[in-house]
């Protein structure tokens, strides 16, 4: 499954990666409409009671979710219809360690594996923690999508990179999603660093919410994360959210697809 991952940054420019949480407002409209835009890959989050690394908008998005009733089986329904209308697009959940190990590990990994969903990124399971989750998502042959940070250093990465899979994920500021961005200088230099280090696709997410600031950095990365942009129309819209998103995600994609053109 992994395949629909490789091919997604196998294209000759970079790929624009979407981040929308589950359960909140009409997820398969919602869902449609980033592919419409012209995603390359999509991000389903998980909704979770504690989200640590989250910011407000993807905070209130987990209680607009609860509030909906949106419980594990959901979101792999989500899933799985999804995979059937979008063959070839690939699909990512992304959340917390509590719902993905609570029924334990295998069980996890069988039912993302049924629902064609090709990569996983927990974002509290350290690498040092692998064998929590890492060692049934890639005997299922789901993506284990780990995360970079600024304060990941030289000695770290190793470890970070060992049993990854399908793209690294670079958080380019140390706090959570959506409130801040970083300078570009310190974007390029972990990038550039983060290359040398990984024949992974170097995607790089948090803070990113225009599609000027896409373009700027897909002039040096593989691919641009965009989530909490994309989290706050739907808050705003509702039931009519699917329209400002396909126009968002359309100049997103745009932007990063023809950054190094530009450049």
């Amino acid at each position: 499954m992994t395949a629909r991952l490789a091919n997604a940054f196998a294209r000759g420019r970079p790929a624009l990666v979407c981040f929308i949480t589950g359960g909140d407002g009409d997820t398969a409209a919602n869902l449609d409409a980033l592919v419409a835009g012209g995603a390359d890959v999509i991000e389903l989050g998980m909704p979770f009671t504690d989200p640590m690394a989250d910011g407000p908008a993807i905070q209130q998005a987990n209680l607009r979710s609860f509030a909906a009733g949106t419980k594990t089986a959901d979101l792999f329904r989500i899933a799985g219809e999804f995979r059937a209308r979008h063959p070839e697009v690939p699909l990512v959940l992304m959340g917390y360690a509590n719902p993905m190990t609570i029924r334990g590990p295998e069980w996890f990994a069988r039912e993302c594996a049924k629902a064609g969903v090709d990569g996983v990124i927990c974002v509290d399971i350290p690498p040092e923690e692998d064998a929590e989750l890492g060692p049934a998502l890639r005997a299922a042959g789901i993506a284990p999508i780990r995360l970079a940070t600024p304060t990941t250093d030289a000695a770290r990465l190793p470890v970070v990179l060992d049993g990854s899979a399908g793209f690294l994920y670079y958080v380019s500021v140390a706090g959570i999603t959506g409130m801040q961005q970083a300078a570009q200088g310190s974007i390029e230099d972990a990038v550039a660093r983060l290359k040398a280090a990984t024949d992974l696709p170097v995607a790089v997410g948090f803070g990113v919410r225009t599609p000027d600031q896409a373009a700027r950095i897909a002039r040096v990365a593989d691919g641009v994360v965009v989530g909490s942009a994309l989290v706050d129309l739907v808050a705003r819209h509702g039931a009519d959210a699917p329209g400002p998103l396909r126009e968002l995600t359309g100049a997103l994609a745009a932007a990063v697809h023809a950054a190094r053109e530009v450049a």
